[in-house]
């Protein structure tokens, strides 16, 4: 017996190598998981942190992509999933005391929007 899959519908966006730590990410992520579209447009815009500019741009082209490509309306749009992974880190050497140096880790992450209709 073959079972047909159900493909539901859903608009992706995808931001690599963004020049911010997942970790600091992640706290952005998660106020705005599960909830409708325009909500979390605006709980990210008055959110004081530095991740919370970068997923507002993201969230805008993955709205952007749902109503363009895969003709989904705005109204009954949510954030089905969002995550941050983390990404290559950049190396770079700072010079300490007696002539030694310190390596200094600046942190890459990969961005995910997942939206989906509600029914």
């Amino acid at each position: 017996m073959d079972k047909q899959e159900v493909k539901i519908p859903e608009a992706v966006a995808t931001l690599k190598y963004a020049r911010i730590s997942s970790r600091k990410v992640k706290i952005v992520a998660d106020l705005i998981r599960g909830k409708n579209v325009d909500e979390a447009l605006s709980i990210v815009k008055f959110t004081p942190k530095a991740a919370s500019e970068i997923v507002e741009k993201l969230l805008k082209s993955a709205i952007a992509n749902a109503e363009n490509n895969h003709s989904m309306t705005h109204a009954k749009l949510y954030v089905a999933e969002i995550y941050a992974n983390q990404g290559p880190t950049l190396k770079r050497i700072r010079p300490a005391a007696k002539g030694s140096a310190v390596r200094i880790r600046k942190r890459t992450s990969h961005i995910t929007i997942v939206l989906r209709e509600r029914d």
